[in-house]
């Protein structure tokens, strides 16, 4: 072996596989390097062709290289997708048949509403359903659905590893950052620190067989949202939006992010919440107090099912804050619409591909 390659082998350890956490030459990826004077090929193999990792990579490479590469020389690296391995990272949460996500283009929109009630809706209509609670920064779940003060605990696999047990109220089984962090803690951590918590909710607890998985993220797009499309093989994403113009702004960049070419996630379609103001003394009476029918019009701009309009009511803010979510309870007048919200996605989610 030249003196140079083994130059560049040693840089290429200074950069990380984003896969298995190990670098590059740990892991095996380098599969051929070619340099000359004027010329440095690099090949390497990675399980997720997503562009951003790609440039990710190819960019670290980049940077371990520029001490030793002479300025003259192009540096080109090449990605090989290995198939296999990639198919592995896609058993992911085997038994769980549906993964949906409840996104919002910005916070304050009633998303995590919208995410209980549809988890709790479709519980209701005999499937198996859980909850995970992706919004690192401002957990909500444990507060709605009455677990606020529950700590999951472990519980051993198969092969006899340690998995965190989710807790289950209503049907629902659910994790949250909630559970580990006390009422009074903010969770300040960068993005990478959320990605690995988020993570290992995901792939490190024992969800079982499930026909939906509700995922409700964080708002906005980031991080977080680019390490969930890469651990987990979402089936679709929902957008909620009020009516309000600021929202929609926002909401239009949400579904532009999971129908971007690296990410192309089905968004099954738009919610439109606090859709109205209905007052408990005039509960026939409609004012439209951010606006009259905003959604609907960005879901046709957009071509997305506009899937439900909610509006907002007193009833569905002190269901979320007792615990008991309105789609639950019959006497809450509201709890129809997330019924035909969850029919919606039923139907819908039957006809993409499987898992």
């Amino acid at each position: 072996m030249s003196a140079l390659k083994q130059d560049i082998e040693k840089a290429l350890m200074g950069v990380l596989d984003p896969a298995t956490g190990k670098n590059l030459m740990e892991a095996d990826r380098v599969k051929r390097i070619d340099a000359t004077d004027s010329h440095w090929a690099i090949d390497v193999e990675i399980t997720n062709p997503a562009l951003h990792v790609k440039k990710k990579i190819e960019g670290d490479i980049a940077k371990a290289l520029s001490g030793i590469k002479p300025e003259e020389a192009v540096l080109q690296v090449h990605f090989m997708v290995n198939a296999q391995a990639r198919a592995e990272e896609r058993k992911v949460l085997p038994g769980v048949k549906r993964i949906i996500a409840v996104a919002s283009g910005k916070g304050g929109v009633g998303k995590s509403t919208v995410a209980v009630n549809l988890a709790a809706a479709l519980s209701r209509l005999g499937s198996r359903v859980g909850i995970l609670d992706a919004d690192i920064y401002g957990p909500s779940v444990p507060l709605m659905l009455d677990t606020k003060y529950v700590r999951p605990g472990l519980v051993q696999d198969e092969q006899g590893r340690s998995l965190i047990e989710p807790i289950e109220n209503y049907g629902i089984k659910m994790l949250s950052i909630g559970f580990f962090a006390g009422d009074d803690q903010a969770v300040a951590w960068r993005g990478p620190m959320a990605s690995k918590a988020l993570t290992q909710m995901i792939t490190e607890a024992a969800w079982g067989e499930l026909d939906f998985l509700i995922l409700d993220l964080p708002p906005g797009t980031g991080d977080i949202h680019l390490s969930l499309v890469q651990t987990v093989p979402l089936s679709g994403a929902i957008v909620v939006s009020t009516p309000q113009e600021v929202a929609l702004a926002d909401a239009r960049k949400g579904v532009a992010m999971f129908q971007m070419p690296n990410i192309q996630v089905p968004v099954l379609g738009l919610v439109e919440n606090m859709a109205w103001f209905s007052p408990l003394e005039l509960p026939e009476n409609k004012y439209f107090i951010f606006g009259e029918g905003g959604a609907a019009r960005l879901a046709q701009e957009l071509k997305v099912p506009l899937l439900a309009q909610i509006p907002l009511v007193q009833g569905i803010r002190e269901s979320g804050d007792r615990g008991l979510p309105a789609a639950l309870d019959d006497s809450n007048p509201a709890s129809f619409y997330f019924r035909d919200l969850a029919v919606s996605v039923m139907e819908m989610s039957h006809r993409l591909p499987n898992r």
